[in-house]
């Protein structure tokens, strides 16, 4: 079995580097055939994945976070090669959403390394976002309005650290602004004052946000999570009931599950799929059901448990 390992040196803020020949070795002492690269810069891993030749491969080993994943996935869908290959996910990022919704806690990386030998699979749904005559997929969630707003501003703010995402919150809390929403989801159209729209395909995001606590990574349907107009107050008390999902019981909050969305605002839009800015509304989203393979834990069979 022969593995491809994807290594972004950059994630969790420099612990892709330090991981990287542990990774080589623990693949190896696996009995694996490995070959590994490290990307060099934002946009690389896709330009890699798509460009290898996925006949001399059994799996694509990325470690990273989700970040990492989004490009991987991306060079995935545009490369040419006729044979399918496995994406495994290595969680040594900051972000590992995705990751945790195939069960692998980012403490237990080096699980995920020894389960790319068991090769125990199954597929996952991938979202497809289309814009302005562009595309690109997405395996975790795609965010805009305030939460795009957060990032982009706690991006800016970088040099902070972990403060730079709180002092993004207070910054757009204070400029808090809805703005007009016309989202069609699967043939019926709403118009709303919104203040965020997040698409799930999965439950988490970021390290600790069950943004959708009912999402499912193999349902063939994605979650839409609207926050409409809302004072500052109702904001703040909002975003830490994220961090359990208990966002969703409040009145400002509508939650649905879709295959096709369409989604128009005015004014436009910066959008965040799986943490990265990129593109912009207005956007088609369709869900490809089971679309990629991904490796999950090994679960020993149940005939051959005591």
């Amino acid at each position: 079995m022969k593995v491809f390992h994807l290594n972004n040196p950059a994630a969790g803020n420099g612990n892709g580097a330090r991981v990287f020949h542990t990774i080589n070795k623990g693949l190896a002492e696996n009995d694996l055939e490995v070959e590994s690269a490290q990307t060099e810069y934002a946009g690389h891993g896709t330009e890699i994945v798509k460009n290898l030749n996925f006949d001399d491969y059994d799996t694509i080993a990325v470690s990273g976070g989700d970040g990492s994943l989004f490009e991987a996935v991306n060079g995935y869908f545009t490369n040419q090669s006729s044979k399918r290959i496995t994406l495994a996910a290595i969680p040594v990022g900051r972000g590992n959403a995705f990751a945790r919704d195939l069960d692998f806690e980012s403490k237990y990386w080096r699980d995920a390394i020894d389960n790319v030998a068991f090769n125990q699979k199954k597929k996952v749904d991938v979202a497809l976002c289309k814009m302005n005559g562009e595309q690109f997929h997405f395996v975790n969630i795609l965010g805009l309005g305030f939460v795009t707003d957060v990032v982009q501003t706690a991006f800016k703010l970088r040099a902070f650290g972990h403060l730079s995402y709180i002092l993004g919150v207070l910054h757009r809390t204070i400029s808090l602004k809805p703005f007009s929403l016309k989202i069609e989801i699967d043939g019926e159209i709403l118009n709303r004052e919104n203040v965020f729209v997040e698409v799930s395909n999965s439950r988490y995001t970021g390290k600790d946000f069950l943004m959708a606590p009912s999402a499912s990574i193999d349902d063939g349907l994605l979650d839409v999570t609207l926050l409409n107009k809302l004072s500052r107050t109702r904001l703040l008390q909002c975003l830490p009931k994220i961090f359990t999902g208990d966002h969703i019981k409040m009145k400002e909050v509508e939650c649905f599950k879709a295959k096709k969305i369409k989604i128009e605002t005015e004014p436009q839009k910066l959008l965040t799929p799986d943490g990265q800015l990129l593109g912009s509304t207005p956007i088609e989203i369709e869900c490809l059901h089971k679309a990629l393979e991904v490796i999950v834990p090994f679960e020993v069979p149940e005939e051959d448990r005591e």
